[in-house]
């Protein structure tokens, strides 16, 4: 080979190191980046943050008896994050729209959820719904794990490659970079897949269209990451139990109100019941006493009783207190009661 020859294969081989090959050749084929995929949601641990809008409405907490239950709206944009683990078999979730948030931790016979203002929507507005969200604070509760959704598309490698791969890609561009990776984006008229262009191909990010709805969800955005690594799905202590209203935290209801010794001074009572159990709340339950005059319906005064000590569940007790006038208390005067229950911490 004559030296000016090698000077040009040199310079072709110098060219060709600093972009692409022609045809593709050096870049990891579709088949092999589709095999990734699978194999990334096949391993021990992985997670997927990011956002999408709900379209079917989600799974109630589990049913409480005489509460009124209801469900967010279909079209509301959640925040995900999912830790899902193989090996063990189990998740971590968390979603939040605006003020509301939900966590689970979901086990394979059963699940834990806790967020008081998901639990509040879910149960409704009436005064019962309100004592046991707020009795239940940010605890947990327990239910069954058939509840949350399993997104078997989304976290099954081949279910994954079924749904947004194969048949369905009609178009691949190299060289796209995502959260700071070089990747391969491959793309169908249902979502586009992002891939790691080096080995081992692991899905990055998943982009579902709009108007397209996979198991439930629709227009998002998902980003996959931390493969292999440790969540440490353990179950949480000191689970609160619906089915079984005693693993609450005091919720007093006022059965009756005397206002028999009211008069100059004006002392009132209440007859309280618990509806939940005897300890837990992060401070103590309170009752307070309004005297108000029937003719002009203004507040003749008020006082503020504490329930110390707590009683059993479905046990009553009795508060009292004083409630300071300047004279006698007006004729046919009212007088409500009205509890306050801090609930769990």
């Amino acid at each position: 080979m004559s030296r000016w020859l090698l000077l040009v294969l040199v310079g072709a081989v110098l060219a060709l190191s600093g972009c692409d090959l022609p045809f593709g050749i050096g870049s990891a084929t579709t088949r092999a980046l589709e095999t990734g995929v699978v194999a990334s949601l096949s391993q021990r641990s992985f997670e997927i943050k990011g956002t999408y809008t709900q379209t079917v409405v989600a799974p109630p907490p589990p049913v409480v008896s005489g509460a009124r239950v209801t469900a967010p709206a279909v079209g509301t944009k959640w925040t995900l994050d999912l830790q899902v683990s193989n090996q063990p078999p189990g998740r971590r979730v968390s979603v939040s729209a605006g003020s509301v948030r939900l966590n689970a931790i979901v086990l394979p016979s059963v699940a834990y959820f806790s967020g008081q203002d998901f639990l509040l929507q879910f149960l409704g507005g009436d005064p019962r719904s309100r004592d046991l969200a707020r009795a239940a604070g940010n605890g947990w509760w327990k239910g069954p794990a058939a509840l949350v959704p399993q997104l078997v598309d989304f976290t099954s490698g081949v279910a994954f490659r079924n749904t947004f791969l194969g048949s369905t890609i009609s178009s691949r561009t190299d060289h796209v970079s995502v959260d700071g990776s070089d990747a391969v984006e491959l793309s169908g008229p249902r979502a586009d897949v992002y891939i790691a262009s080096a080995p081992p191909y692991q899905l990055l990010r998943l982009v579902i269209h709009k108007r397209v709805t996979i198991d439930g969800i629709g227009e998002s955005d998902l980003h996959y990451s931390n493969y292999d690594k440790d969540f440490d799905l353990a179950p949480p202590t000191d689970v609160i139990d619906f089915s079984n209203l005693s693993t609450l935290p005091p919720i007093y209801t006022v059965l009756s109100v005397d206002t028999s010794r009211c008069g100059s001074p004006c002392v009132v009572s209440a007859l309280l019941k618990n509806l939940g159990g005897p300890k837990g709340a992060k401070a103590a339950s309170t009752v307070t006493f309004t005297l108000t005059d029937p003719a002009s319906g203004a507040v003749a005064g008020s006082c503020t009783a504490t329930v110390t000590p707590d009683v059993a569940f479905n046990a009553t007790t009795t508060v009292s207190c004083t409630i300071p006038l300047s004279g006698k208390a007006p004729n046919a005067a009212v007088v409500t009661a009205t509890p306050d229950n801090p609930g769990r911490a």
